[in-house]
């Protein structure tokens, strides 16, 4: 090969990238992931069964925080901003004094102005019955027996039920009307798919609109968890499950649930 033709394939060589520019690179990626993370996607971990079968104890969810966030002049059109509808499945901060800061996750039924209640157990709103194909009723256990105040809210008082917070019994009877409770407005009234089971805005009240975070998009790791491992506090119990789910990754990772659609 000439001398010439050698220049020429060593000055068409695509130049190495140097450490700073590899630095540089890897720093944009973080920072990048980061801003999602933070800003747009966050991570979530079921620890209860009152969104069964919908979601499992042991799910691991993300959630897009963005969605029902207030609109942005700057970056509305490029991202897709909504309003809660009913039916969205949402995670926002507890409004139960007993579990503060605690980050739940419910079915919007109601929204501002909807009129709820249930009777044997069925929701109506706005005076129509509800079909939910997504609602799950035990067959057996503790909550499988008739419950009044549950299945015929609000027209049954809550009277002594324990489940039921002091502020709500006090504050109910202001929202009921004809029967029905109705949503006041930037609030919205959220149940449990796991209807028999769930603690939710018939125990609680309403969700304010500032408390939601945003909505889960995807499961994105599940596995088989008991109902009562998130009720462990103490630290070798945290260290033992954590040893469990190292030994048994494989074989207890639920994975026909890995990027399952959440709705």
């Amino acid at each position: 090969m000439a001398k010439k033709d050698i220049d020429k394939d060593k000055s068409e060589e695509k130049p190495r990238e140097t450490t700073v520019e590899f630095l540089a690179s890897l720093a944009g990626v973080v920072v990048t992931g980061l801003f999602i993370i933070t800003f747009i996607l966050q991570a979530f971990e079921i620890p209860s069964a009152s969104m069964v079968k919908t979601l499992l104890v042991g799910d691991h969810v993300f959630v897009n925080r963005v969605q029902f966030s207030p609109r942005n002049k700057w970056v509305g059109p490029l991202l897709p901003y909504r309003d809660i509808r009913r039916g969205d499945i949402v995670v926002f901060l507890s409004v139960d004094p007993r579990t503060p800061e605690l980050y739940i996750v419910k079915r919007i039924m109601g929204l501002p102005g909807d009129r709820i209640h249930l009777r044997d157990g069925v929701v109506y709103r706005n005076g129509e019955k509800l079909v939910e194909n997504y609602v799950n009723h035990p067959d057996q256990g503790p909550f499988s027996s008739p419950d009044d105040y549950r299945d015929n809210f609000p027209a049954v008082p809550p009277g002594d039920q324990p489940n039921v917070i002091a502020e709500w019994k006090l504050t109910m009877p202001d929202h009921i009307e004809n029967g029905d409770i109705v949503v006041p407005p930037d609030s919205y009234f959220g149940m449990g798919d796991n209807r028999d089971v769930s603690l939710d805005s018939r125990y609680w009240g309403f969700i304010p609109k500032e408390n939601v975070i945003g909505r889960p998009m995807f499961i994105y790791w599940s596995f088989d968890t008991p109902e009562d491992q998130y009720q462990q506090k103490e630290f070798g119990q945290r260290i033992a499950f954590l040893g469990h789910v190292i030994i048994h990754f494989f074989d207890e990772t639920r994975w026909k649930r890995t990027l399952k659609p959440v709705k």
